[in-house]
């Protein structure tokens, strides 16, 4: 039976690109990006041929239904993001949704996805964490950052380089002085991560040209009287 899989990419080394990926792309029938013109790099780099078409958040609700029929008729379809796993901050919820609905089978590979290593590396709780992907740029977003103020858990969050600055100054703001960690540019040639109070890292990113894609990781709310010891590390 025909099938939709979810196919993760590398998020910045094509070295992370698995071996299965690379077999199920060459033998679906079509492949969804998000950017065509971005993965026509990655399947070129990988000898992938297979038809490409558009798939992305301005016609997902378009193309959802058609997609789904195409699988009920036979085809086997890969969706792909511009990098890491689709659904995660990237289109793929409506087309899942849609295939589960009409009876299609849908499988996911496990694969590369930012807020992983991020949270692995950052030093703080991973036992239990919450992922709140891109913060409302602008309407909600006070809002949000008050409710999540009180979360226990360690949170994680999506940011672009040109909105850090100001999102750091905000989670002072409404979070108080926690540990924090900022990963730049993982698995590439240039990764930072920044590590230590809010404050220490909103200054540290303040005195240079910030680039690349950002995970924030957040201390959750402490318990009563814990400790709030500093010591930042960046490497």
């Amino acid at each position: 039976m025909a099938k939709l899989y979810l196919v993760p990419t590398p998020i910045g080394n094509l070295d992370d690109m698995t071996f299965r990926a690379v077999k199920i792309l060459k033998e679906v029938d079509l492949i969804l990006a998000e950017d065509t013109r971005t993965s026509s790099k990655l399947l070129n780099h990988f000898g992938i041929q297979n038809k490409l078409s558009s798939h992305h958040k301005f016609n997902e609700h378009q193309t959802a239904g058609n997609i789904a029929r195409r699988i009920e008729s036979g085809e086997n379809i890969a969706l792909i993001s511009d990098a890491g796993t689709p659904g995660i901050s990237d289109p793929g919820f409506l087309l899942v949704k849609n295939c589960l609905e009409n009876g299609i089978d849908v499988e996911c590979l496990p694969g590369a996805t930012a807020l992983i290593p991020a949270l692995v590396n950052s030093g703080l709780p991973s036992d239990r964490f919450c992922f709140e992907g891109f913060l409302p740029v602008k309407k909600g977003r006070q809002k949000k950052l008050q409710a999540l103020a009180g979360e226990e858990r360690t949170l994680i969050f999506y940011e672009s380089p040109y909105r850090l600055i100001k999102t750091l100054e905000q989670l002072l703001e409404y979070f108080g002085d926690r540990q924090i960690s900022v990963s730049r540019e993982l698995s590439k040639l240039h990764e930072e991560n920044a590590r230590g109070t809010i404050s220490e890292v909103l200054e540290h990113f303040k005195a240079k040209t910030i680039k690349g894609e950002i995970v924030i990781v957040v201390e959750g709310k402490p318990p009563p009287k814990a400790s709030q010891g500093g010591g930042k590390e960046f490497s």
